[in-house]
């Protein structure tokens, strides 16, 4: 190829280049004006049916928010979340109406998402709000979050699960109360301990009775429609009348929501049959008459 040959091919090329440089493929050269405007910031909002690796806290912000598969290790389990629909300045606090409103419909979901009353197992229900700074800038919602716990018992300890606890307790499950040993001091149940129940034990799960909207108990007298609210429960349990003999076929075992849990909204009381003066086998579930008689001393 002469000289005059290859200066020919070369012009028609760089004309090409420059053509498809300068080509816009339909668009009319300004990368910025053909995208759709961005959605303005709104509140953080966190997520229902998702769980938490890190624990409990009663106030949760952006920044802290890692929610994760709950097939994953975890220790929070949120089962709902509602919205606030109060104005004020700040987050709701402990006790007030709408704490205590939000605790209630949080109450009512964990019933529905585990498939019986929560308290029924290792379980503690509890609300969580938007921090101060989340508050400010519009957040208004609660979350309502589960936990599963080593024991029902004080001192208490969440445990780190995998699985979620949709429909947990709708048929037997090991995370349900059960049959229990009772650790006693001068006649007074202080621990109860649980037991497969094909183990001789003490005393066992009676189900849970809704304590009226009242100041915590205090006085001896406080606590006596709790007493009397346990023994139904325990006769509705063992199928027996709710008679004046029921109080010498069985004492009782009341175990209330904490001072703070109660100011909160929390008036589940866990009730639990109580053999104070011999051991069984196997339960006492719709027993009747015949395995809880009357004692005669």
């Amino acid at each position: 190829m002469g000289r005059v040959t290859r200066s020919l091919v070369a012009a028609v090329v760089a004309g090409v280049l420059l053509t498809a440089c300068a080509s816009t493929g339909g668009l009319d050269g300004d990368l910025g004006d053909d995208w759709a405007a961005m959605p303005p910031a709104g509140p953080f909002t966190p997520a229902a049916e998702v769980c938490q690796v890190a624990d409990f806290t009663p106030t949760v912000g952006l920044p802290a928010y890692a929610p994760v598969g709950c097939d994953l290790p975890h220790r929070v389990e949120t089962v709902h979340v509602g919205a606030f629909t109060v104005d004020r300045a700040a987050p709701p606090a402990v006790g007030s109406p709408e704490m205590r409103t939000a605790f209630t419909e949080c109450d009512t979901r964990a019933r529905g998402y585990v498939g019986d009353d929560w308290r029924a197992g290792r379980l503690r229900l509890a609300v969580a709000v938007p921090t101060g700074t989340g508050w400010t800038a519009g957040s208004r919602w609660y979350r309502c979050d589960l936990t599963e716990l080593n024991t029902v018992e004080a001192a208490a300890v969440v445990v780190t699960r995998t699985g979620s606890l949709r429909d947990a307790l709708k048929s037997p499950s090991r995370l349900r109360l059960g049959c229990q040993r009772t650790g006693q001091d001068r006649g007074r149940v202080q621990r109860l301990t649980a037991v497969d129940c094909a183990v001789a034990h003490d005393a066992e799960f009676a189900g849970v009775w809704v304590a009226p909207d009242r100041p915590y108990p205090k006085k001896p007298a406080d606590w006596a429609p709790l007493y009397a609210g346990c023994f139904g429960a325990i006769a509705r349990f063992s199928g027996v009348p709710a008679d004046a003999a029921l109080r010498y076929r069985s004492d009782v075992v009341v175990r209330p929501p904490a001072a703070g849990r109660w100011q909160v909204g929390d008036r589940g009381v866990r009730c639990y049959l109580w053999l104070s003066n011999r051991t069984v086998t196997g339960s006492l579930k719709s027993a009747g008459p015949a395995r809880l008689p009357v004692r005669t001393r």
